[in-house]
């Protein structure tokens, strides 16, 4: 016989519905199918807590509906004709040994990290079938919508003499929090309750707002006019999303925000000033391939908005299709869809902000968009699984480069980017020191001579706590930064300040959690940012950085 269950989803510590209320409002519970059980006992209270556990760790890289994007389904049953074999075959020794040690290919070891309790569940939990996802419209959205502070009741001008283009949002990912931090004085200026694991954070166009977006698809703004930074407004958009993005074309500078969803899988427009949902378009459509496989779960990955025309770049991830977004009419947005590979992750601009590269993970290459044609200008082969975060761009005897690291095999892959001899082919290939993939993001700054990347998700500890640092004329590796002491964890995502002297490293997954300064001179450790309210840091974004796309 088949139950009801409510579909839950574990915030910060707490159990937050997994349904379409607003965040901070009274939410309604939802009711679904329970997953066919098959003889596997999971009883009511243990499987919200595998809903929450797989929504978390998870659901980003294998789907939120178990069906398989940077890394395999996790059915009971294989899909016809996928090669990935189904969880009932693997079984429960078979999942347990994947969760616990993880895969070269950059899945992590989660042993030591989730308990023995959650991985045994885990290894019951993904021989179920998935739970079915309700459905997440406008109507939603507009009921999860909380205008806090109205547009005229809003500071004309800081309330303050700090330097806001030197602000950094920092994500503190497990507490469903974000930090704004003083990039001169390094002071803690405010932390802010912003939603279940925030993925990113985007400046407004104008450079007063930050734009957060988390995992339970709670969208807020936070104004810096103010003395201490606040949030004036919410929305959530989905139960489940990773992008946001605002309009930056001369005459709609933050007119607009896009947002993509993961599940349900759409995109949305909203009203860059106060949040109010505009417009949804679902992405489910034709896969890219030439089988053209229909895809339902058609999830938005990186966006980026454009500096020369009025579009956004959304990656349609699943189906390998990038969609340019055109907002000049919200309500009715024309859509033209690229098809290029699968699976679409992260991506970003070249130097001269017209053409857009982004990771296709599962073909293992990088697609360039000129995005003021709106035409795929090719299809480049780097290495396993490349992931590049926006990628970093640097210049030296080889040409403008664009770089992008791997999650699956220890290489970084250098694309000449500027006319002439070579264009779009990987000119240079270079490893780091030691064995394996695991690498997230690579930074530079046009004002460094060095360029930097992570091997955060390298099961080898003494890899994935420490970053390297290359020099960008001659592509030789400088130097390896390892763990303070007093901070102790994995070493992820870095970020230069807008002079472009400093990178901030975050510490996390691990007892002891930090934001580590470097002078980026010298390669030499400025300061330690440590205390109770730095919870597990991931992401930090430099408001002029990031407003202006320099990476």
């Amino acid at each position: 016989m088949k139950k009801k269950h409510l579909i839950y989803l574990s915030i910060a510590g707490s159990m937050a519905l997994f349904s379409c209320g607003g965040s901070g409002g009274e939410e309604k519970p939802v009711e679904a199918e329970a997953p066919v059980t098959d003889g596997i006992v999971v009883t009511d209270a243990e499987m919200e807590q595998a809903k929450a556990i797989y929504f978390d760790r998870c659901a980003g890289c294998h789907g939120s509906s178990r069906l398989g994007a940077t890394g395999p389904h996790l059915l009971p049953e294989a899909p016809e004709g996928n090669p990935a074999p189904g969880t009932k075959l693997l079984g429960a020794a078979g999942l347990r040994a994947f969760i616990e040690n993880g895969t070269p290919a950059g899945m992590p070891e989660w042993k030591g990290i989730m308990t023995e309790q959650e991985i045994e569940l885990m290894t019951r939990f993904l021989q179920l079938d998935p739970p079915v996802v309700p459905p997440f419209g406008l109507t939603e959205m507009n009921e999860s919508w909380k205008l806090i502070v109205p547009v005229a009741d809003r500071p004309t001008k800081p309330q303050h003499s700090r330097n806001i283009d030197n602000y950094f949002g920092v994500i503190m990912r497990d507490a469903g929090k974000v930090a704004v931090i003083d990039g001169d004085t390094k002071e803690q200026l405010a932390v802010l309750p912003t939603g279940f694991a925030v993925h990113i954070l985007r400046g407004s166009a104008s450079g007063r707002y930050i734009y957060s977006v988390g995992r339970d698809g709670r969208v807020t703004m936070i104004d810096t006019y103010y003395d201490e930074p606040k949030i004036v407004a919410e929305v959530r958009g989905a139960f489940d999303a990773r992008s946001v993005e605002v309009s930056k074309f001369k005459g709609y500078e933050d007119k607009y925000l896009v947002f993509g969803g993961y599940s349900p899988a759409h995109i949305a427009i909203m009203d860059a000033q106060t949040l109010e949902p505009i417009s949804v378009t679902p992405t489910a459509g034709n896969a890219c391939d030439g089988d053209k496989e229909f895809i339902e779960e058609a999830r938005v990955a990186a966006i980026v908005a454009s500096h020369t025309d009025p579009v956004w770049i959304c990656n349609i991830k699943e189906r390998g299709m990038v969609s340019i977004v055109d907002y000049t009419d919200p309500k009715a947005p024309q859509i033209t869809e690229i098809p290029t590979a699968r699976f679409l992750h992260d991506g970003g601009f070249d130097v001269t902000g017209r053409y857009f590269l982004v990771a296709a993970n599962a073909a293992n290459k990088i697609v360039v968009i000129d995005v003021p044609n709106k035409k795929l200008v090719e299809i480049i082969e780097t290495g396993t699984k490349p992931h590049p975060g926006r990628g970093a761009n640097i210049k030296n005897d080889l040409g403008e480069l664009w770089v992008t690291s791997h999650l699956g095999e220890n290489k970084l892959s250098f694309i000449k980017t500027d006319e002439g001899e070579g264009q779009w082919t990987v000119v240079k290939e270079i490893t780091a020191p030691g064995n394996g993939g695991g690498a997230l993001f690579v930074k530079s700054h046009p004002k460094s001579k060095h360029l930097w990347v992570d091997r955060t998700l390298n099961p080898d500890a003494a890899l994935h706590s420490v970053v390297d640092v290359f020099d960008t004329k001659t592509l030789e590796h400088k130097k390896t930064l390892t763990m303070p002491e007093g901070a102790d964890g994995r070493m992820v995502h870095m970020e230069y300040n807008k002079a472009g002297d400093e990178v901030w490293v975050s510490v996390f997954m691990g007892e002891k959690s930090a934001i580590l300064v470097y002078d980026d001179k010298t390669l030499e450790l400025k300061q330690m940012i440590q205390g109770d309210w730095v919870q597990n840091p991931t992401g930090k974004f430099n408001m002029y950085n990031t407003t202006h796309d320099i990476y």
